[in-house]
């Protein structure tokens, strides 16, 4: 094993033991010394990777409540949301809320770092801070879609955490740089697509079309602020054997390493099986039929597959 992995491994390793440690200490010492203090919260989740679902159960201290707000902290910075509490006729005073994050969404202005999350609840002129306890992760369900971590915007990243104290935490991270598929317009003869460019500067990017031994440069051109169109060049693009040829595209932003162009900001587990589109056959040059099929791999990159047409048909 190389020296560099081989570290990576030990690291992961120590990680996981730290984990390991943080959780029975938080289980078995903190959280039950803090019985009827907190907010527990039954029910956490980042429902489309930017929104954090919460439902809690308030403590038995609290018998009357006429407002509630989810406070998010870091530092010296705080941002307030409404939420919303009533009472459970069979049991304690209960809390629902729904916390949109990121500026760009018109959500809390949240940057990177950890953001503590806390409870306050008023009754006439008596307010309250009650911090949120996550004693189990909500565990996603398994099907055809899966959590989102990421905004579908700007593909900041989010997750949800806890202290060693069980508080709960909403944890944030700037986008990696991403070559993100906005739309596909296929027509008659020809294919465009738009594209978003993320986390990464991209004043003027440009794009190329990539297959075995070959490369076609593309110009880009922005369509609206922050979307490019790139117009696929099927004439470049014939299989030069006969045949079939896979094409990816690669956008070159300001600078940096090029981004695969794909489909990423999504919930569902197979891409390919659902984001289908259409085949068509055109004429790329006089007496040249030839068939192109979009679609998305596994890894969800966009791929264009283009066969001879005679041979297809």
């Amino acid at each position: 094993m190389r020296p560099g992995r081989k570290l990576g491994a030990l690291r992961r390793r120590a990680l996981r033991r730290l984990t390991v440690y943080r959780t029975r200490l938080m289980t078995s010492f903190f959280l039950p010394r803090r019985a009827g203090q907190t907010a527990w919260l039954r029910y956490a989740a980042l429902l489309d990777g930017q929104t954090v679902n919460l439902h809690a159960e308030l403590p038995a201290s609290v018998t009357q409540a006429d407002t509630a707000e989810i406070v998010l902290r870091r530092g010296l910075q705080r941002h307030r949301r409404p939420a919303r509490v009533y009472p459970d006729p069979d049991g304690p005073w209960l809390m629902d809320a729904a916390v949109l994050l990121g500026a760009e969404a018109g959500g809390v202005p949240v940057g990177p770092g950890r953001w503590k999350l806390r409870l306050d609840v008023r009754s006439g002129g008596r307010s309250v801070r009650l911090p949120l306890s996550l004693a189990e992760p909500t565990t996603p369900r398994i099907g055809a879609t899966g959590p989102m971590t990421r905004s579908p915007l700007t593909a900041d990243r989010y997750r949800l955490g806890r202290t060693v104290r069980g508080d709960a935490r909403v944890v944030c991270a700037r986008a990696r740089p991403e070559a993100e598929v906005a739309a596909v317009h296929i027509q008659h003869a020809r294919i465009d697509v738009d594209l978003r460019v993320l986390g990464v500067r991209a004043t003027a990017p440009w794009a190329e079309v990539l297959a075995a031994g070959r490369r076609v440069r593309c110009p880009l051109v922005e369509v609206q602020p922050g979307v490019w169109r790139l117009e696929v060049p099927l004439a470049e693009m014939v299989p030069t054997g006969g045949g079939r040829e896979h094409w990816d595209v690669l956008v070159h932003p300001d600078r940096g390493a090029p981004l695969r162009l794909g489909r990423r900001l999504h919930d569902v587990r197979v891409p390919g099986r659902v984001f289908t589109m259409r085949k068509i056959l055109v004429a790329p040059r006089r007496g040249i039929l030839m068939r192109i099929e979009p679609r998305y791999t596994p890894a969800g990159s966009l791929r264009f597959t283009c066969s001879d047409g005679a041979r297809a048909e």
